[in-house]
């Protein structure tokens, strides 16, 4: 008898709307940053009620951008988490600035607001929040630390396209308005949203024109300006910058995969309340738990096997994998790895590295059958029982 297939842990969901539309392009022959690009930023900004948008190259991409519109540089630390792919670490780094990383909550996986302030000092330059895993992060709280202290907020919102968040006693409101000074966004194969890579970052017009600039060398003229431009004109680079650009066959395929982003979010949505509802009360498990002040898009379910638990991590996992089941560790800790050995941790990160160590992501997609979740959570109850 054949195996069953592997289900995997995640599948953009593409089809002939984003073929056509990037072979549209193809055949105009403006492929590289352009119209395209400057109608999904519009389209974007809109779908998130952001002020302005500015897409670039990948969401590690927006973050270093957003860093260095803010003018983080050497000297200064931002306060952010090591539970986080470690894109979030690097771009702190990139600009030349030291991470001081706190520790995150239990059951989102976010930043803990209450040791914001041990973490402060005359250094601190900016808060960099984190959605993880699109869970809303308490930005009611850290908002509330960033304005007594006079510090900007960037939300890191890689994963967070169509989550919800309720501030200053207001009703929901999508994550990337901003609520912080700027948000950035990724649209990797495994986001919400996909462009085959690339990012966005949301904020005032002000600072999204600058990093416009920056994300093209720092470019005086941008490619449309020279092409409108009646006469010959000469661009200038008063500063140094980047080559972040996203491509218009890119933004294209953006542009159709935010068509579809309602449809994905109800079935993201569907799908966790279908894995929360089999799998409370189990002896050996925590759950995620969405707060009060947000509402996740579900970009990824995850389990927590709980101190009971006498599986490890990698137990559970292998016997998923035996099973036809796909699934990936928790969240990473950037100063678990060696590109981080150097920095002196200011104070213990025991909730990250417990999920780093505890939690399982599980396959979630939007496409994602009845029956293939059917067989992941028989596939876990039997692991577990074993």
């Amino acid at each position: 008898m054949d195996a069953l297939p592997l289900i995997p842990v995640a599948r953009p969901t593409l089809g002939e709307e984003e073929a056509a539309a990037a072979r549209r392009v193809i055949l105009s022959g403006w492929v590289v940053q352009g119209p395209e690009v400057a109608a999904f930023e519009e389209e974007f900004a809109a779908r998130v009620g952001a002020p302005a948008a500015a897409a670039c190259s990948s969401g590690t991409a927006a973050l270093h951008l957003a860093l260095l519109a803010l003018g983080v540089g050497p000297g200064d630390e931002v306060i952010t988490v090591s539970h986080s792919f470690i894109a979030t670490a690097n771009a702190v780094r990139y600009v030349g600035a030291t991470p001081v990383f706190v520790d995150v909550e239990l059951h989102t996986g976010n930043l803990n607001p209450e040791l914001l302030s041990a973490a402060l000092s005359p250094r601190t330059r900016a808060i960099l929040a984190v959605h993880q895993l699109g869970m809303p992060c308490d930005l009611p709280r850290i908002l509330a630390f960033a304005r007594e202290h006079g510090l900007p907020v960037i939300e890191d919102a890689a994963c967070a396209l169509g989550s919800e968040v309720a501030v200053d006693g207001g009703g929901f409101q999508p994550v990337g308005r901003p609520h912080g000074l700027l948000a950035t966004f990724s649209f990797h194969p495994r986001k919400v949203i996909t462009t085959g890579d690339g990012g966005m970052v949301t904020g005032p017009p002000e600072l999204i024109g600058r990093i416009r600039r920056l994300r093209t060398h720092a470019m005086s003229l941008s490619t449309a300006e020279r092409h409108r431009a009646a006469g010959v004109v000469f661009e200038e680079y008063p500063e140094v910058g980047w080559n972040y650009r996203l491509t218009d066959i890119q933004a294209a395929v953006g542009r159709e995969q935010l068509k579809r982003l309602p449809e994905m979010l109800a079935a993201r949505r569907r799908l966790a309340a279908r894995y929360l509802e089999a799998l409370k009360g189990h002896p050996w498990l925590l759950l995620p738990r969405e707060p009060a002040y947000g509402r996740s898009n579900w970009q990824s379910f995850w389990i927590i096997l709980a101190p009971e638990c006498p599986l490890s991590q990698r137990q559970v996992m292998e016997g998923l994998k035996a099973r036809g089941v796909d699934s990936r560790r928790g969240v990473m800790c950037a100063h678990r790895e060696g590109a981080y050995r150097d920095l002196p941790l200011r104070f213990p990160l025991p909730v990250s590295e417990y999920l780093q160590d505890r939690a399982i992501i599980l396959p979630l997609f939007p496409e994602m059958t009845e029956a293939e979740q059917a067989r992941v959570l028989e596939a876990l109850k039997e692991v577990l029982a074993g």
